[in-house]
């Protein structure tokens, strides 16, 4: 009688282990979504399945471990950006300052930069003028900046008033866009000619006491038109537009 060799038939409990192997080889290979099934005479076995879903779950957790780690780094990047942002802007706000332009809501500043104290006020009347005084006057050095109070165009710039008569000295007349002009007078030194834009806060001269004039002062004005004659009340215009004085 003859003996069945040792390999001619393989035990069920080795042919389960080796499909299990298998079946996690392919899940390692493949990836955790891939099913790890092992069958054994048409039986699903149980152990092969379980080790599929813990893998599955593993993968999900790690996925979801991923998710949020992004969206923290995204937010942490994007509060630096706003930092940075915010900085960016009062550096602006600080350089305003240090260059002496301070606009107002609006974009209106003051026409001199530094110290300075009002002396002779709108409609001032007295020896020094042949009628009433047609702006408000800006004690200040002679040498003192002389800005734009606001964006526009020169319309006028010389000696003799700009052609408003020679008790105004060297002066400058500036166009806005709302229909107001703005007069400043007395100046030692233009840096602006008629034609010319300027922007809120621009230097445009410097102050001095060249004209009609008891000492350095600006003389400033807003007026209806470019010509003489025409000037309302300063101060409370510039206070009208944000801008104390």
């Amino acid at each position: 009688m003859s003996k069945t060799p040792r390999n001619a038939h393989t035990p069920r409990g080795r042919t389960r282990v080796a499909v299990i192997a298998a079946g996690l080889g392919a899940s390692v290979l493949l990836g955790a979504g891939s099913a790890v099934a092992a069958h054994t005479d048409g039986q699903s076995d149980v152990f092969a399945s379980g080790t599929a879903s813990q893998l599955a779950g593993s993968t999900r957790a790690q996925a979801d471990q991923q998710h949020k780690e992004a969206l923290a780094k995204k937010k942490a990047e994007q509060r630096v950006k706003d930092s940075k942002d915010s900085k960016g802007d009062r550096s602006s706000r600080g350089a305003d300052r240090k260059g002496g332009v301070k606009k107002s809501a609006d974009g209106w500043t003051k026409p001199v930069s530094g110290k300075y104290e009002l002396s002779a006020g709108f409609g001032n009347s007295g020896g020094r003028w042949s009628h009433k005084h047609s702006g408000q006057d800006f004690a200040v050095p002679t040498g003192t900046p002389v800005k734009a109070v606001h964006a526009g165009t020169v319309v006028k710039a010389g000696p003799n008033g700009a052609g408003d008569g020679s008790s105004y000295g060297n002066a400058i007349v500036i166009k806005h866009s709302n229909g107001t002009y703005s007069q400043y007078a007395h100046l030692s030194k233009l840096n602006v000619q008629p034609g010319q834009k300027v922007d809120t806060g621009q230097k445009i001269g410097l102050s001095g006491s060249t004209g009609n004039s008891s000492g350095p002062h600006l003389h400033f004005e807003i007026r209806t038109t470019p010509d003489y004659g025409s000037g309302k009340e300063p101060v409370q215009i510039m206070r009208s537009h944000g801008v104390k004085v």
